[in-house]
């Protein structure tokens, strides 16, 4: 009988200090408050969708529409991190534990701001399409993904903060590494101030037909950081650096102010 009441004082010990000193009961209870809110993610993303849907069918523009769709993926994350607070929360936990979930929760948090306002960004883009009027296509385009990758740059900065990392000594770091980077990539960079001159200048635009002799004649498609892709008459694409087309005469006969037919 001794034996049977020690194996139960050693149970009731790992009960009670089974978990980094948690009670194993408070750590089931926490894990199902975690289920549940998973259980219940498609429905609460559906519910909000559909209400905030209802108040946008009252609108007339399609943006309001665009946006809703694009951010229902960050909505439907929500409830995982309702549930890990609420999970972490129960348990009540102190010291190094309080300070990792906590920081756990507020990264959730940072993540689920800045995955909307990365996807908000090409449905908002119908607002800087106005620039059109002031700028080239392709610089807005331009711009559009220089907005994308700062959005995703202060996210992740703003991450470590919340983890401790200090983002100067890492920015300081890779401007160090950016100039060995850039002894070893001058064509890289090259070809990315080319094409900031191809569309400053405004020398073509996609859908124009151009000659580069010696290089490529086509109708181009599209004009990137890197290259330029110019689709020849067989429908063979070519991937141009934008250094051959800033440095060599093009010729742009969609531009042509006049033309011969015979």
């Amino acid at each position: 009988m001794v034996n049977w009441n020690k194996f139960w004082a050693v149970v009731v010990s790992v009960w009670e200090n089974g978990f980094y000193g948690i009670d194993i009961g408070r750590v089931t209870v926490a894990v199902f408050i975690f289920l549940g809110f998973l259980i219940i993610r498609r429905l609460f993303s559906r519910i909000i969708v559909h209400r905030i849907s209802l108040f946008i069918q009252k609108t007339s523009s399609s943006m309001d529409d665009k946006a809703l769709e694009v951010l229902t993926k960050p909505v439907s994350f929500i409830p995982v991190v309702l549930g890990v607070y609420f999970a972490t929360d129960y348990l009540n936990l102190s010291g190094s534990l309080e300070i990792f979930t906590d920081r756990l929760v507020r990264s959730l948090i940072a993540f689920v701001i800045f995955w909307g306002l990365v996807k908000l960004v090409q449905p908002l883009s119908v607002l800087l399409r106005g620039l059109e009027k002031v700028f080239t296509t392709p610089m807005v385009e331009w711009l559009i993904k220089a907005v994308n990758i700062a959005f995703i740059f202060i996210g992740g900065a703003t991450i470590l903060e919340i983890w401790g990392i200090k983002i100067g000594p890492i920015i300081a770091g890779l401007g160090l590494f950016g100039v060995a980077v850039a002894l070893g990539a001058q064509d890289l960079f090259k070809n990315l101030i080319s094409g900031i001159l191809v569309i400053g200048e405004k020398r073509f635009h996609p859908g124009d037909w151009i000659k580069v002799d010696g290089v490529v004649e086509g109708t181009v498609e599209s004009i990137g950081f890197r290259s330029t892709v110019v689709r020849r008459f067989d429908k063979a694409p070519v991937y141009v650096p934008n250094s051959k087309l800033s440095d060599n005469s093009a010729i742009n006969f969609s531009a042509m102010t006049h033309r011969r037919i015979y």
